[in-house]
């Protein structure tokens, strides 16, 4: 299943041959619950988001990605950190294996309905309550723990 494995502080991680823009969203609806999906690259549980292309600005991207692996609608409202540790790398089944560049930008839904994509197996809100007994990675619990922070100023990491 897994197509991309995630280290994190890992000194057996393999050595990062690239960096690229990537986003991923923060997402809560009007009952406190964060939306994510259960990602079809690594099995974890994961905020949506994705790779910045060309010609887009990065706002662009983040509603653009959230539409593709979720079907939910969103706008932007607000940033919830830049996470740029060189102990996260991303090792890819082609060989790349990526440092974190990763914008985290808070979101509110404003239309569509949940659906999954290629990316995902499954997509739904989830009770803050219910986090800790998903799967996910360190650095995806560092976004989410930021995020309900609520903080007017953005992590800068």
């Amino acid at each position: 299943m897994s197509r991309r494995t995630d280290y994190f502080n890992d000194p057996a991680a393999p050595k990062a041959n690239s960096i690229v823009p990537a986003v991923t969203a923060f997402v809560l609806n009007d009952s406190g619950e964060v939306l994510l999906e259960r990602r079809s690259d690594n099995g974890r549980w994961g905020m949506p988001g994705g790779v910045q292309e060309i010609g887009e600005n990065i706002a662009s991207t983040v509603v653009r990605e959230v539409m593709e692996e979720t079907g939910i609608r969103v706008e932007v409202v607000g940033m919830v950190g830049t996470f740029t540790d060189p102990g996260h790398v991303i090792a890819f089944a082609d060989g790349e294996v990526r440092q974190e560049f990763s914008l985290c930008f808070r979101a509110r839904p404003v239309g569509g309905e949940i659906k999954v994509s290629s990316e995902s197996f499954a997509v739904r809100w989830v009770p803050r309550t219910e986090l800790d007994s998903l799967d996910i990675s360190p650095t995806t619990r560092q976004r989410l723990e930021q995020g309900f922070r609520n903080s007017e100023i953005p992590l800068i990491n």
